[in-house]
């Protein structure tokens, strides 16, 4: 008796070191993941087809404007001093976007760091977690939103087709480190139980944030 005891203590307490080191593995992860990439979220007013469709004229104008002045944006910092520096040119493009279109909701522009879902990106994926971003909020905002990773410079790559050209990968690798790069874009077992492994705990983070 006092032998099984003993096992189960140590089955338990196993059961806690994996956990332990898990949770440990998935904050270094994301932590490093935030500190590379910066997003851009276009939230909608609500998720009728003609406010849907208005998110998507809106997100074409920026992404127009961002390709004008984005030649020599070499790091994540120097999208952030971008950003910040034209904050108010994004402001109005949104809004004569929106009043050029028959509508008068206002928008709200906010840089920060903002909780994100697990998202897919034609063949790469990044895991739920806080990370750095230009928020862009249509009206009430209460719609289905539309996202694209500003740095390394993803927003312009058509992923129709489901995956990325090399080009955008090269970007993208030259990045990241090794584990964050295979963990965003490689299929295999190993890769996958690590992605799943964040992608859980960042997901109770979010959760408990929420609420």
């Amino acid at each position: 008796m006092k032998f099984l005891k003993r096992f189960l203590i140590l089955i338990i307490l196993f059961i806690a070191y994996l956990f332990i080191c898990a949770n440990s593995y998935a904050n270094t992860v994301s932590k490093d993941l935030s500190d590379s990439v910066f997003r851009l979220h276009i939230l909608a007013n609500s998720d009728s087809e003609e406010d849907q469709n208005l998110k998507l004229l809106v997100r074409d104008n920026v992404l127009k404007y961002m390709k004008e002045i984005s030649n020599g944006v070499n790091s994540k910092e120097d999208v952030e001093v971008l950003m910040k520096e034209h904050l108010d040119d994004f402001y109005d493009i949104a809004r004569k976007t929106i009043l050029e279109n028959g509508y008068d909701y206002d928008v709200k522009l906010e840089i920060g760091k903002f909780d994100f879902p697990t998202k897919v990106y034609g063949d790469i994926a990044l895991p739920a977690g806080m990370y750095d971003a230009l928020r862009i909020e249509i009206g009430e905002a209460k719609g289905h939103n539309w996202w694209c990773v500003m740095f390394p410079t993803l927003c312009f790559v058509d992923v129709s087709s489901g995956s990325l050209d090399n080009e955008s990968k090269e970007v993208l690798e030259s990045s990241l480190d090794d584990e964050e790069y295979d963990l965003v874009t490689e299929d295999n077992f190993m890769v996958s139980l690590k992605f799943k492994i964040v992608e859980f705990f960042e997901d109770i983070k979010i959760n408990l944030a929420s609420k």
